[in-house]
């Protein structure tokens, strides 16, 4: 019997690193048991299936209503452009009554998922630096800054936010920063592997000897389902409209 709640649909910027979907797919599963109700990864792009093409094939097999969770931390072109166009596709090819959720945003729910991690991975307070993907949107920019400085206030530890694109950012940023510091932990801001991510890990075995003492936690995917769910109900309890489309 199919359920009668909309269907999860977590939806993915999508990459081309080999164990990328398998993140993608750990969170939406996690997700999904906290609401227990099954979750259909989809992605915006570099991965299959796209959103019209889990939206179909709901269809098919009797679904007509669907809530969509982009997987993006920041309100930057892929959350105002991309989503909201393949919010548009997939309700036209399929006929779902779609709801788009919240993305993941970088709010307090963020804050505790980054916070717990650092207690987890370096119990000890040593300097951090949070590691996004980058944005050239200057809105999404502050609010990783912000996102920086409440995480901060939050451990007691100082926290630098040094992006893996854009100016002032990437592998050697990172590690002139750990060189400054000493020792330094790393905080990946992102949902699962990437090649932006290995650009820096790659690097890092050649600083050991007698280079700086750098550790990097993993990405954050399984540790997010709770703020993916809170999305889900949010949207399903808020005055949305169906194909409700910012």
């Amino acid at each position: 019997m199919t359920d009668p709640r909309p269907a999860l649909i977590t939806l993915s910027h999508g990459s081309r690193h080999p164990h990328a979907d398998a993140g993608i797919a750990a969170l939406s599963a996690a997700a999904g048991d906290l609401l227990d109700l099954p979750a259909h990864p989809a992605h915006l792009d570099l991965s299959t299936p796209t959103l019209p093409d889990v939206a179909l094939r709901l269809a098919v097999e009797g679904v007509r209503e669907a809530v969509v969770v982009p997987l993006l931390f920041t309100r930057a072109f892929h959350a105002t452009t991309d989503v909201p166009e393949a919010v548009r596709a997939a309700t036209a090819v399929s006929g779902l009554r779609i709801t788009l959720a919240d993305g993941l945003g970088t709010g307090p729910d963020l804050v505790d998922v980054l916070a717990e991690r650092l207690t987890v991975d370096r119990p000890d307070h040593r300097d951090t630096v949070l590691h996004p993907v980058g944005t050239s949107s200057a809105r999404a920019t502050a609010d990783l800054t912000r996102l920086g400085a409440e995480l901060a206030e939050r451990t007691n530890r100082r926290i630098d936010v040094i992006a893996a694109t854009g100016p002032g950012g990437g592998p050697d940023a990172v590690l002139d920063r750990a060189r400054a510091a000493g020792s330094l932990h790393v905080l990946p801001l992102f949902v699962t592997r990437g090649l932006l991510l290995d650009r820096l890990t790659d690097r890092l075995p050649a600083t050991r000897p007698g280079g700086p003492d750098i550790s990097v936690s993993a990405p954050l995917s399984p540790d997010l389902a709770g703020i993916v769910a809170t999305r889900y109900s949010d949207a399903l309890n808020s005055d949305r409209t169906p194909a409700c489309v910012p």
